[in-house]
């Protein structure tokens, strides 16, 4: 066994929902720790799900899923072969860390971000350089041209952020590749992108047809509900695409994972609904965190990161009340998904009892 996987801390999943309920004795648990979306998913995925072709079980899907291809493209005026599936973004990260590190090489991250991105460098026997946000929860730019040297083959910028939330305008980020090196990837994870409303457009995607070194990543899992479906994708250059093919597993994105995906993208209008939902509900925490005097980020995500004294309390309180939100990301902050009307309102009244009382 290679020694590096000896010494890695693997990314732990939460219990199962089912044996969290059981072991804390409640009929119902909201889980609001994985950015889930709260609405489910179009309608019409449930419809495209139950007219699938059973018979074809016994065969291999499309192995470049190209009617979903070919959708992608069209929207963002792509070239169909610049686009690359994955099961998830997870497995996008995995080819993408593949592809472009070697053992010794650098990469650099904006932390606080999503902990996959370190771990498949770590797997790769790379370096992780963190450059820290801003005080006010934005990517320092600055700081990261600093931080690139010659060894910097990746630097991740997610965004809108997790867990802070907070989004960069596409100008700030070609503004930022203008200035890196041409042998350095710019990765630009858009997973939460759907649901920014202070911008447009809100996409780096463009910036794909300019300059060679910068990848933009989509999924269908957070906006579009396909969580349990798996199916993510890299927009990159035409030139960078092809090499990125060759370590793409084979079938990766199973028939019906994308006769889902389809369904899902061709009805934008659903997305449309949770977009402006998601945007009503985030407001009313960022109103209620001002009128309590929380500490927080200003939000374009589909969850809110804010700062609670007793926040490992305030996190058990809401788990016994039947929620359950993300913890561990930094110390007395919490990551909380947006959920429904109805639930939010619940939230809020404990987290204002929690603290004023």
């Amino acid at each position: 066994m290679k020694k590096i996987i000896q010494e890695l801390n693997p990314y732990i999943p939460e219990k199962p929902l089912q044996q969290l309920q059981e072991e804390l004795g409640l009929e119902k648990i909201v889980r609001l720790s994985a950015n889930e979306n709260p609405y489910g998913t179009s309608p019409k995925v449930k419809e495209a799900i139950l007219n699938w072709n059973y018979d074809l079980s016994n065969r291999y899907p499309d192995s470049s899923a190209q009617e979903l291809r070919n959708l992608v493209a069209e929207k963002f005026s792509l070239d169909p072969s610049q686009i690359v599936f994955g099961v998830g973004l997870d497995e996008v990260i995995v080819m993408l860390s593949r592809v472009f590190l070697q053992p010794g090489d650098e990469e650099l991250v904006s932390v606080p971000t999503f902990s996959e991105y370190a771990l498949h460098a770590e797997i790769e026997e790379a370096v992780i350089k963190e450059v820290a946000t801003k005080e006010n929860g934005q990517i320092d730019f600055s700081a990261l041209l600093k931080n690139i040297t010659a060894k910097t083959k990746l630097v991740w910028l997610c965004n809108p952020n997790n867990p802070t939330g907070t989004y960069e305008t596409v100008s700030s980020i070609e503004e930022f590749v203008k200035q890196v090196p041409k042998e350095t990837m710019v990765l630009v994870d858009e997973a939460y992108i759907d649901f920014v409303t202070e911008e447009n457009p809100t996409t780096a995607m463009n910036l794909t047809k300019k300059y060679p070194n910068i990848v933009v990543m989509r999924t269908f899992s957070k906006a579009y509900g396909l969580a349990n479906f798996r199916v993510g994708y890299a927009v990159f250059s035409n030139q960078i695409a092809g090499e990125v093919q060759k370590v793409r597993l084979p079938y990766n994105v199973s028939s019906i994972a994308q006769t889902a995906a389809i369904a899902a993208f061709k009805d934008q209008s659903f997305v449309d609904e949770v977009v402006a939902k998601n945007a009503i509900e985030r407001a009313k925490y960022e109103e209620l965190f001002q009128k309590l005097g929380l500490k927080f980020y200003h939000s374009q995500a589909n969850f809110i990161f804010f700062k609670a004294d007793s926040a490992q309390e305030l996190a058990q309180v809401l788990l016994k009340n039947g929620y359950l939100i993300r913890t561990g990301l930094r110390p007395s902050w919490l990551r909380l998904s947006i959920g429904t009307p109805d639930d939010n309102l619940k939230i809020q009244k404990i987290i204002t009892d929690f603290l004023v009382s």
